[in-house]
Formats: structure tokens, sequence, C-alpha cells
């Protein structure tokens, strides 16, 4: 079953790594809510991030329901590159790391529970840090994942 998933998954890998760059990408649009309107407004008092109402917010909301599927797509591709021996495995098994930590942050410390706690004190903040600190790790992956992309566009060419 597992090798005729790989077959299928090599089959589709440019396809499967373009989507989920895609959907990727879209990971942004949370990380900029979360410093502009989290974070700053943590540190600073005010926040930074342009209001866009009932619109935006369900915009946010889809968002970041995409970051299920991203996790799982993504995971393969790093996952596949693990089981080829394809870059650097080291680098790869951190990427899996910091992409999967994010799981931890979905069903345990969710965003509704970072913002109330920044306005409640519920929490311990060393928790509600390394929560944001977890949707940051991200970031590297996100960029690997791009340049992955863009590899498999100057290769087809």
């Amino acid at each position: 079953m597992f090798k005729k998933f790989w077959e299928w998954y090599e089959k589709h890998e440019e396809l499967n790594t373009i989507v989920s760059a895609g959907l990727f990408v879209l990971q942004l649009v949370h990380l900029y809510w979360l410093t502009t309107d989290v974070v700053l407004m943590r540190i600073f008092g005010i926040s930074f991030f342009f209001q866009w109402g009932e619109i935006g917010d369900t915009l946010l909301a889809v968002v970041d329901y995409t970051e299920i599927p991203v996790l799982i797509s993504v995971s393969l591709i790093y996952i596949n590159s693990i089981r080829k021996n394809m870059g650097s495995r080291g680098k790869n098994i951190l990427y899996l790391i910091f992409l999967n930590s994010q799981w931890y942050h979905i069903f345990w410390i969710t965003d509704e529970v970072v913002v109330e706690s920044f306005l409640t004190a519920s929490w311990h903040p060393v928790l509600i840090w390394g929560a944001i600190l977890i949707d940051y790790l991200e970031l590297p992956v996100i960029y690997d994942t791009i340049k992955k992309t863009i590899k498999t566009f100057l290769v087809r060419k």
C-alpha cells in the first residue's frame, strides 16, 4: 500500500509541491496577523493590523483552516526527500520537526488562547510566547518549500 502511494506521489510530485507551496504562502497572512495584531499589540499596546471587518475575519479563518492540509502536504515533501535521501537529511528532519510542532499549537494553545491570555494573563507568559514562536518556526520551511517550487519550474524549462 505504501509503495503504491509513493509511486503515485512521485508521479505527481511537481503538482504536489506547487499546490503545497501555494497553500503554505497563505500562512504568511496568518503570520502577518499574528505579528501586527497580537505580538505588536502586546509589546506596544497598539494593533498595527488593518481591520477588514467581518469579511476579513472570515478570510483569516479560512486561511487558518488551510494549515492542516498544508502540514500534511508539506510533511509529505520532506518525508519523501528523507525517504529518497535527497538533500540534507538533517535539514529535512529539522524542518519536519518545525512543521509538525504546529500540531501542538493547533490543538492545545490556539490563537484564541494566545489572544485571551494576553488580555487576561490567564496563562503563563512563557507558554504563550512559546506558542507564538512555534508559529514562526514555519518561516524557514515556507522559504524552503517556495525554493523547491521555483527549482521545479526551472528544471521544467
